[in-house]
């Protein structure tokens, strides 16, 4: 049986290959040199399916170094120093199984958002960042804090990895924490006079029950008349609310300087911290009683709030997000507060 023709689609680095009757032409991508005074050769075979649009444009990708074969994986990766932390033998026979149990779940996060990627691309900012989001579960944020540091640690004494300083150093830790107070209704309306950044992202946090993060990056497109569109950080997930009417009617006096209502820039919202430094200055201006609360104090209020209104468990946790443990918490709070009343009242 005669050969069939070879195609006449010709590249400076395309070869085409007979590979039998069955699978016919193949194009490679087809590249050689001298090295060491030996001829090297890296030959890619280019998945075109016969239409000469896609191998133009695979050729092309080979060109720029961009076809997924080139791909060179990362070096000092999270996943590798994990493994080798768990496989290590000095490591794990002196270990306590309660203290190798406490470093899995931040290990797995760390799998699971970062694995594949090199340590030596994780900086302070990173690190503080992915701190601060885990800011209600301090102790949490603090664990995760301590397994970078063990594990950064590890990949630079233990195996000489040229990774770099340690991100975590210097990082403050939140330490042992008290849950998180609610604001008094004096600091609530003391937001009237605060900074504009401020006054937002507090009204926000308070009217939405979201955590100060996911609110501080809200857009006007979340708001759409009796409904509002919020994000649940931890499932990442986006939610349909019903928007209440102060908060619907706060949102829509609020000037159009871009797509969000804590603008950094047309597109862009102002970061966390940026926010968090304001209302710091504006908390110290409040005085010493003002110290104990934070912007998600404000959260917990949105609780009690709910809960003095009569809401049930199931109904503050679907504005909320917060688990039912967390509601649980918050309410006995506004129940303490209500049953105080009617006791005084009875003896007056």
């Amino acid at each position: 049986m005669r050969r069939p023709s070879k195609p006449r689609i010709t590249k400076p680095h395309l070869k085409w290959v007979w590979k039998g009757e069955h699978r016919g032409w193949r194009p490679f991508h087809r590249v050689t040199w001298t090295e060491d005074g030996k001829r090297r050769e890296r030959a890619i075979q280019l998945d075109w399916q016969g239409d000469a649009q896609e191998l133009d444009r695979l050729y092309w990708a080979c060109e720029a170094g961009r076809h997924h074969k080139q791909a060179t994986p990362n070096r000092y990766t999270w996943r590798e120093c994990i493994e080798a932390w768990r496989a290590d033998p000095r490591i794990q026979g002196r270990l306590a199984e309660s203290t190798k149990k406490s470093y899995r779940p931040p290990m797995e996060m760390i799998l699971a958002a970062n694995g594949g990627k090199s340590m030596r691309s994780t900086t302070r900012q990173d690190l503080r960042d992915a701190h601060m989001s885990l800011a209600e579960t301090p102790k949490k944020a603090d664990r995760l804090l301590q397994t970078v540091s063990l594990l950064w640690n590890y990949a630079a004494e233990k195996m000489d990895w040229p990774i770099g300083p340690n991100p975590a150093k210097g990082i403050d830790h939140f330490g042992k924490q008290r849950e998180f107070e609610p604001w008094p209704d004096w600091m609530v309306k003391a937001l009237d006079h605060a900074p504009d950044r401020v006054k937002i992202l507090g009204r926000l946090i308070l009217g939405t029950g979201q955590r100060p993060g996911a609110a501080v990056s809200m857009r006007r497109d979340q708001f759409q008349g009796e409904w509002m569109i919020v994000r649940d950080e931890k499932g990442k997930k986006e939610l349909e609310v019903y928007c209440p009417q102060p908060l619907r009617e706060f949102v829509a006096g609020l000037p159009v300087t871009g797509q969000h209502l804590l603008p950094k820039n047309l597109t862009e919202p102002l970061t966390y911290q940026a926010v968090e430094t304001t209302f710091r200055i504006w908390r110290k201006s409040l005085g010493e009683r003002a110290k104990p609360y934070s912007l998600h104090g404000l959260r917990k209020l949105s609780i009690i709030q709910l809960a003095e209104a009569g809401a049930s468990d199931a109904e503050i946790q679907a504005v909320t997000g917060q688990s039912a443990e967390m509601v649980a918490y918050y309410r006995a709070k506004a129940s303490r507060k209500a049953l105080s009343k009617a006791a005084q009242i009875r003896r007056e």
